[in-house]
């Protein structure tokens, strides 16, 4: 059995983590957009996209999803929306900056933080069954594995 390359995992770790200061990012991005733009302003624009595609098949079942959702989109939906998007961001954000930083506090602080956001992401499944939070969550697993094996090789390199 070949042993574990700890310089290639350390690798795919780093990789996880920008790729979840990314994802942290467009978070981050997407709740400020959602608080300064209207909600009409968003009906207007999901109109704009899915109307030709509603005027070549008025079945499309995406397009018609779109555009029955932005006009149901209420203010109160729009803040929630947004004030997820961002504080999510922004704690993500700061974990990342830790982790990447070698901050001791960041492993457990994430692996904690982490577990919550999937509770959630899995509760939020059961409801909406969306592929895209089946696979956030997978990724989230798999970061989560790399933060704890990490951690592990920080705190047995640390002076006592």
């Amino acid at each position: 059995m070949k042993p574990v390359d700890e310089h290639r995992i350390h690798q795919i770790f780093e990789v996880g983590v920008w790729l979840k200061g990314a994802h942290a990012l467009i978070e981050c991005i997407g709740g400020i957009l959602l608080y300064v733009v209207t909600t009409n302003a968003i009906a207007s624009w999901v109109n704009a996209v899915t109307a030709e595609e509603l005027i070549e098949d008025p079945n499309d079942f995406i397009a018609g999803y779109l555009s029955q959702m932005a006009s149901h989109f209420s203010l109160a939906s729009k803040e929630f929306y947004a004030f997820y998007l961002l504080s999510h961001g922004l704690i993500k954000l700061a974990l990342v900056v830790g982790l990447l930083r070698g901050k001791l506090w960041a492993y457990p602080a994430s692996l904690v933080a982490l577990g919550l956001f999937m509770a959630y992401q899995i509760y939020r499944y059961s409801y909406t069954l969306s592929f895209g939070l089946l696979v956030l969550t997978v990724f989230d697993a798999v970061v989560m594995m790399l933060i704890w094996h990490e951690w592990k090789i920080v705190r047995q390199h640390r002076p006592a």
